[in-house]
């Protein structure tokens, strides 16, 4: 493997390990943090200016069905940054600027398949979800435009990745900052100025999705690091293709997975009604600050095990999963408490009809004190993903997450019906997951490694 000197220190491969996880993390999290706000300013706008039926339009099915084509893309590009990780920290440059160049190229190519499947088949998806008919052609109108706006969509996703993936996670959070504003000034203008209601919502995320994929290929574009962008060199190189799909397909397998999964428990919640599809959205949007740190902590071990992978300083490698995993526990804890006291606060921002915030009150004591248990899942999946290690995460989460929370909706919801059966199927499927990861990682990770750089 060719090697060129660097004279900045890697901090990631050298630094004291929870300063530096934390250095990683604090950045990625407010970004999300900021994703997250202006997801949930749509709520919030149509909610409160629109009604109950544009909420559930915005918040219900569209949601998981955004989720599962997006999770789908992420999936396969999280292979490209596991990828670039492991170069970065081998200081392979050459092997870099391939996987670059082909990871943009296949986000290109990804988004017009994407948008095209999506804009042709939202409302048969949305049909077979079984959405109340009350919203269903403002839940077909939001994903039209949205899968209209895929590409930038895509292109941020893979270009925010890739500065994450060489540890620069401050510069993703500046756009974050940049076009969060910028969404909520469209959503209060768009919606609120022009009574366009859930058009304007939709028009507002697209836009915004398009002015942070422009900033972050202008920072690709212009940087003098070996991670430049350069158009001209646009193109799929075979091997580089072969070893981000290598590590892409079981992350997107997964990740489709987890969406189906999610996909047929909101056919069974939009049996319910409009009032539980409403709640039930507002809920996806308040304890998604939740999931924005636990996603933010798998990001950073994935880089951190990737790069220390790459620079084959494998002890430095187990110790930061021990960190983070403490790191990651202790903050689950904290968020999830802070929910479930404010709970009916929270939901008390989002709509005012007070049969959807009876449902969601009793939905967050529910769910809320067993998120800590996915925290298990989340790191020790990223830690195996970013040592390239993909096949057997992917088996024990489609199987002890998505199958068994399958076969207890197909089983239990019959016989139980209601939205405490359905929710119950989330903490058992997690607990048995949490409990085969572990069994896994102990036994198996990590054992033995090849030389850095064999993954590609």
């Amino acid at each position: 493997m060719k090697k060129e000197a660097k004279t900045a220190v890697n901090q990631i491969t050298e630094g004291v390990i929870w300063k530096q996880l934390l250095l990683f993390f604090f950045p990625i999290v407010f970004g999300t943090f900021f994703q997250q706000i202006y997801n949930t300013a749509d709520t919030i706008v149509v909610g409160r200016f629109v009604g109950k039926q544009a909420l559930a339009a915005v918040g219900g099915s569209t949601t998981v069905i955004v989720n599962l084509a997006v999770g789908l893309f992420v999936g396969l590009s999280s292979g490209a940054s596991v990828i670039l990780a492991q170069f970065y920290g081998a200081k392979d440059d050459d092997s870099l600027e391939k996987t670059l160049h082909t990871a943009f190229a296949f986000s290109i190519i990804g988004s017009i398949v994407l948008g095209v499947i999506g804009y042709a088949g939202s409302r048969w998806m949305l049909q077979i979800m079984d959405t109340p008919a009350d919203v269903l052609e403002d839940s077909v109108l939001y994903l039209h435009i949205y899968f209209i706006g895929m590409l930038s969509n895509l292109l941020y996703n893979m270009g925010a990745g890739i500065l994450r993936a060489v540890g620069d996670s401050k510069r993703p959070l500046y756009v974050l900052i940049i076009t969060c504003t910028v969404n909520i000034i469209l959503d209060l203008l768009l919606v609120i100025g022009f009574g366009l209601g859930v058009l304007g919502v939709a028009a507002a995320t697209v836009i915004s999705q398009a002015i942070s994929a422009v900033i972050v290929i202008v920072m690709l574009l212009k940087t003098k690091e070996s991670y430049r962008l350069i158009p001209f060199r646009i193109r799929f190189h075979s091997r580089y293709l072969k070893a981000i799909l290598r590590i892409g397909i079981p992350a997107a397998l997964e990740s489709t997975m987890y969406n189906v999964s999610n996909l047929i428990i909101q056919v069974y919640v939009n049996k319910l009604g409009t009032d539980t599809v409403a709640a039930w959205g507002t809920l996806s949007k308040i304890d998604a600050f939740f999931w924005m740190v636990l996603n933010a902590f798998g990001i950073s071990i994935t880089t951190f095990v990737g790069q220390n992978y790459g620079a084959g300083k494998f002890t430095r490698m187990k110790k930061s999963v021990r960190i983070c995993m403490i790191m990651a526990l202790f903050s689950s804890v904290a968020i999830s408490g802070t929910i479930i006291l404010f709970g009916k606060e929270l939901f008390g921002l989002f709509i005012s009809d007070q049969k959807v915030l009876q449902i969601g009150v009793h939905m967050i004591f529910r769910m809320l004190p067993a998120y800590s248990i996915f925290v298990v899942i989340s790191i020790l999946s990223g830690a195996l993903r970013g040592a390239g290690k993909v096949l057997i995460p992917m088996v024990l989460t489609c199987g002890g997450v998505c199958t068994l929370r399958l076969l207890w909706l197909f089983t239990m919801v019959p016989r139980y019906p209601g939205i405490d059966t359905i929710m119950l199927s989330y903490p058992i499927s997690w607990s048995i997951t949490a409990t085969l990861f572990v069994i896994y990682y102990l036994k198996r990770f990590p054992k033995s490694y090849p030389e850095a750089g064999q993954n590609a």
